[in-house]
């Protein structure tokens, strides 16, 4: 029988598989989409979302977002929420390699046809200033000890050393620094993977784009003015970028040492190694959670350093300062995390970790972490599609509780790197992409192609999706007109 024939439809855009499907589920597993997104979703997503929903301590349901595909132990837009008091696990393969891959909006007050003329000049400079691809190094040059401080201070580090401003750390999650990450945690290798790459985009799906909010494109005028966008064809940045090769070597770190414990120290049996994980409160466990922490700061500090570059570059550019240039966070959301937060469940208040794989944080109005001036509209949502068709900001809903109060965290992929280089060629794709008013800088062709849009799912299907289940309402729709692209 395949997976999409044992899909029970609990409503519109959510389709469950019951704990009967496979041995070993605690709690059914439940998917987000259209009708269109669940028939095209690969089946390893079904084997892979049913496998999460085994892992001890599992609370309610196993979810996958509208947006999910084949990952690394959990699909890529997999939630898992674990009850931490009731032998509840952490797992690496929850929250993913890229340690915090997130992404930041930030505002202008430039129109489109202020910024058309320097279109190229920007992106050039920006290509210049904020270094792309496999290996790239930042500018930020550090010793060892004093990288071990900044992802314990994380983005906190960065405004008191002149990368940022102070209004930046209230428009992060978790104010830019997961308190209790502890360096001492975290392997040499991982040092030496991590100490040169701050403020560099990396390589695969991360980017820099420069884009337009249209007129016909804003949704909810009131909502937008509350997040900075005040006016038709306002041109912003967003940005997407991770832990680089830090993040992924402290997972690769843990996952050993889980896999060397599980069974024989804990007794915990799992349908995919890829899930190796210990118990939240093993000293495993909380090892690897202080350590996750340093990789989750590293990100926002790498993500700072961008944003001092980009204002750095308008000002050079347009000849004002990046204050006269409006030039102020929206937010900073991260994917990939694993954290604990309180969550009412069945009536009573539990202890979550929630895993986040590629999935987004979407709190509603009037939660704690959130900044003032968004309490009464929900967290603002950032998710990035493809280079070739657009953006989406969002806000969290009061409705969102049913996925612990996660979205999707953009458009996902519907074919492989590899299939993606042989179906199109970077330098066609590039010279198209101008002809369609988007400029593009990337440091390979063969990972521009791996980028080409038809490469993702349709994102304002996925979008759709989100909003007609109740875990995010879209604002702003956000057209490109230049990319920088890892």
């Amino acid at each position: 029988m395949a997976p999409i024939d044992v899909l029970k439809q609990v409503s519109e855009v959510v389709w469950e598989i019951p704990v009967s499907y496979k041995p070993g589920m605690i709690v059914p597993a439940r998917i987000y989409g259209t009708e269109k997104l669940i028939q095209e979703m690969d089946d390893a997503v079904y084997d892979q979302i049913t496998n999460v929903a085994t892992l001890p301590g599992i609370t309610k349901y196993a979810l996958c977002m509208p947006d999910g595909h084949f990952g690394y132990g959990f699909p890529i837009g997999g939630v898992a929420a674990m009850d931490v008091d009731q032998g509840g696990v952490i797992s690496p393969g929850g929250i993913g390699f890229d340690i915090n891959c997130g992404m930041r909006l930030v505002t202008t007050n430039l129109t489109y046809q202020e910024v058309k003329p320097y279109i190229k000049q920007l992106v050039d400079k920006l290509y210049e200033r904020v270094p792309a691809g496999v290996g790239s190094t930042g500018f930020v040059k550090l010793s060892r000890n004093q990288f071990r401080e900044v992802v314990e201070q994380g983005a906190q580090w960065c405004v008191r050393n002149g990368y940022g401003w102070e209004e930046d750390l209230e428009l992060m999650e978790e104010q830019g620094c997961l308190k209790g990450a502890n360096a001492a945690r975290i392997s040499e290798k991982a040092i030496d993977r991590g100490v040169n790459q701050i403020g560099t985009l990396g390589s695969g799906n991360h980017y820099l784009e420069i884009q337009v909010a249209k007129r016909e494109n804003i949704f909810d005028k009131k909502l937008a003015k509350t997040m900075g966008i005040t006016h038709p064809d306002q041109v912003v940045v967003m940005f997407h970028c991770g832990s680089r090769g830090f993040g992924h070597q402290v997972a690769t770190d843990y996952l050993q040492s889980f896999l060397k414990v599980m069974e024989p120290k804990y007794g915990i049996k799992i349908l995919d190694r890829e899930l190796a994980c210990a118990p939240f409160h093993s000293p495993e466990g909380q090892a690897y959670f202080t350590a996750m922490k340093c990789g989750i700061n590293m990100s926002f500090v790498n993500r700072q350093v961008i944003l001092h570059r980009i204002r750095e570059v308008f000002s050079q550019v347009f000849k004002r300062s990046p204050e006269d240039l409006g030039m102020h966070m929206v937010y900073d959301v991260a994917h990939n995390t694993a954290k604990l937060e309180q969550h009412i469940v069945d009536g009573k208040a539990r202890s979550l970790l929630v895993h986040r794989k590629g999935a987004t944080r979407a709190f509603g109005p009037g939660m704690s972490d959130l900044p003032d001036r968004y309490q009464e509209i929900g967290q603002p949502v950032i998710i990035g599609g493809s280079m070739e068709t657009g953006s989406y900001l969002l806000t969290g809903v009061a409705t969102g509780d049913q996925t612990f109060f996660s979205t999707a965290h953009g458009s996902g992929r519907t074919m492989s790197r590899t299939k993606a280089r042989k179906t199109w060629r970077g330098e066609t794709l590039q010279k198209e992409m101008q002809q369609r008013g988007i400029y593009v800088r990337s440091s390979s062709y063969s990972g521009l192609a791996e980028e080409a849009g038809g490469a993702y799912k349709d994102v304002d299907e996925v979008i759709e999706a989100a909003e007609i289940a109740g875990i995010s309402q879209r604002v702003v729709r956000l057209t490109p007109i230049g990319n920088v692209k890892g």
